[in-house]
């Protein structure tokens, strides 16, 4: 039985992982619950799961939970440093961490010390400081097992190839709702459109980040720090029916590639079985449901957010936390109808060339870095003018 830790539990990934626990009751305890300010869903979890602990990141609503769950055994904490605290808790053996953006760095970085093995859904810990991360892990003896579909793609690929020598990845792309479209089109989108993901049924953010494709410029810097890869090692092809979720080629030519239906329920629960396979009522992929599989070059030119991100790896230092935190601050302004879509790659762009740059970066120049550019990034939307199409 492992106790897990859950980290966003009320989001797309936690709610799935939750659903993960609950098909395998005899393997997995959920220990640890938190949520950033979705009481109610969180107070349902933890009537169904009975967690040793819940956490709600919003203060406010502290008292709402406690009271709900005032005849369970579950002990409620509140805000961010409550989450810091409690992932280094003697009883839990994985974290699972689905907080969104910058936010789920620090506990990592907790969770690692305290020699936890780190389910990895929360990409932007990579993004902002891979470097320090995977040298924690290193150092600690602590397993770093990747749950987004393509980058658990890619290291179930790696397994039992320890010995030979990778040539280069080849992370796989839907497309997202906007495949094709020119600049022309892009510049009427709405929030609603783009958050119409074809494949996947995922969080607001990171829909966003697929439909502009930040989201797999982010897999590029994440899978560099997985995988101890260059830049020049990392390729990205869109595949608009997501069956092969990544590739790797090996030095020999050969390549193998991990498939299946877009399910993120699978990837997690490797990660949580690891190295195990466990069955599954799953539904099972047929190649006769899927007669054509298609790919094609990404359009860095029109979806300017990939390219942007190479050239942030390529950097290196603290480049790629700036876009991270950029497109944090753009995403929300579009969600809001306070930007427009082709604008949020502006707003990137500008901070990559205003604010200052690190080769070098401590935890403390990511911890500034980040605080700077949101500041920045904020001021700059409310200066330009609003293109935004509202609906």
């Amino acid at each position: 039985m492992k106790n897990i830790a859950i980290l966003g539990s009320t989001g797309s990934i936690g709610t799935q992982t939750l659903e993960v626990i609950r098909d395998n009751k005899q393997l997995f305890k959920a220990f640890l619950l938190t949520a950033h300010s979705n009481a109610y869903l969180l107070i349902e979890q933890c009537l169904e799961f009975v967690p040793a602990y819940a956490i709600i990141c919003d203060e406010s609503k502290h008292q709402q939970v406690q009271e709900s769950l005032a005849h369970l055994p579950v002990k409620v904490l509140a805000g961010h440093e409550a989450i810091k605290e409690m992932v280094t808790h003697t009883d839990i053996d994985i974290v699972l961490t689905a907080m969104v953006g910058f936010a789920g760095l620090e506990p990592t970085i907790n969770a690692i010390k305290a020699g936890k093995d780190i389910a990895l859904a929360n990409k932007e810990t990579l993004v902002v400081a891979g470097e320090i991360i995977t040298s924690l892990a290193k150092a600690h003896n602590v397993k770093i097992l990747p749950v987004d579909s393509e980058h658990s793609a890619i290291f179930q690929c790696l397994t039992g190839e320890q010995d030979n020598t990778v040539e280069k990845i080849i992370l796989t792309a839907s497309g997202g709702p906007f495949r094709g479209k020119d600049a022309a089109y892009l510049a009427n989108v709405t929030r609603e459109h783009a958050l119409k993901h074809p494949n996947w049924v995922m969080g607001a953010k990171i829909t966003i980040d697929s439909a502009s494709l930040m989201n797999k410029g982010l897999e590029v810097i994440e899978a560099k720090w997985l995988f101890d890869l260059q830049a020049d090692q990392i390729d990205v092809i869109v595949h608009p029916q997501s069956i092969i979720h990544s590739l790797v080629q090996f030095q020999d030519g050969s390549i193998k590639a991990q498939m299946g239906l877009p399910d993120m329920k699978l990837p997690i629960q490797y990660a949580l079985t690891y190295p195990n396979r466990v069955k599954t009522n799953f539904k099972r992929f047929n190649f006769l449901d899927y007669p054509n599989l298609t790919f094609e070059q990404p359009d860095m030119d029109t979806f300017r957010n990939l390219k942007l991100a190479f050239e942030a790896l390529e950097r290196g230092g603290n480049m790629p936390c700036i876009i991270n935190a950029a497109n944090e601050v753009a995403v929300a302004a579009f969600l809001k109808n306070e930007t427009g879509f082709l604008e949020m790659s502006d707003v990137i762009e500008t901070c990559m060339q205003k604010i200052s740059y690190i080769p070098a970066p401590s935890l403390n120049d990511y911890l500034n870095t980040d605080k700077e550019t949101r500041i920045f990034a904020q001021n700059l939307i409310q200066k330009m003018p609003l293109k935004a199409i509202r609906s």
